[in-house]
């Protein structure tokens, strides 16, 4: 078992006891990358010899202006899909915001993915959260969602992608973050990549 695998369960078991919960965790690492389950919260690491093609998407955040998936090339990305009325989206807001505000120098990109608001929700969400990187609003075509889809299973809300600087998908987190620290060592993980 690698170390990446043991702090991450090591931290979900801390926060399991903090706040009171018992889960049974399942993990693996069949050497195409590593990954964690605790029934809702899972954590997916993709070896870089097992990554598909990189994601195309384009979609209009909630100021109008449009993304595309070329904007971010060179980067590492992590993409979140949320909506305002989600209890778990808005309590791993602050810890997203917070892991972005570490890395945004070092070459790292966030943007969210709003699949249910329109712009002006989305827009008071980020006031009240205090969360600086920009959403699409994916709610009218459900673009943005399908792209990503057709790589990965986007059935939970929230889920969170990390993206490698080739737009590939290189984690997926689906369910709520229990703490700043797994995305940010799978943040810098990725980054510590060769280009």
């Amino acid at each position: 078992m690698n170390r990446k695998l043991i702090a991450l369960g090591a931290a979900l078991i801390i926060v399991g006891m903090v706040t009171g919960c018992t889960t049974t965790a399942q993990s693996s690492d069949a050497g195409t990358g590593t990954s964690f389950s605790d029934g809702t919260f899972q954590v997916a690491e993709i070896a870089v010899s097992d990554r598909g093609e990189p994601v195309q998407f384009e979609g209009v955040i909630e100021t109008g202006e449009t993304v595309t998936s070329d904007d971010y090339r060179g980067e590492v990305l992590v993409v979140n899909f949320w909506y305002a009325a989600c209890g778990p989206c808005i309590v791993e807001a602050p810890m997203l915001e917070e892991v972005f505000l570490r890395f945004q120098d070092e070459g790292v990109d966030f943007l969210g993915v709003n699949t249910y608001d329109q712009a002006e929700t989305a827009l008071s969400f980020a006031r009240e959260n205090k969360v600086t990187y920009p959403s699409v609003i994916d709610v009218n075509d459900g673009q943005v969602k399908l792209a990503f889809a057709q790589l990965t299973p986007i059935q939970a809300t929230p889920t969170t992608l990390v993206m490698d600087r080739q737009g590939r998908l290189a984690a997926r987190i689906i369910g709520q973050l229990p703490s700043a620290s797994i995305l940010s060592t799978i943040v810098a993980d990725t980054l510590a990549e060769a280009p």
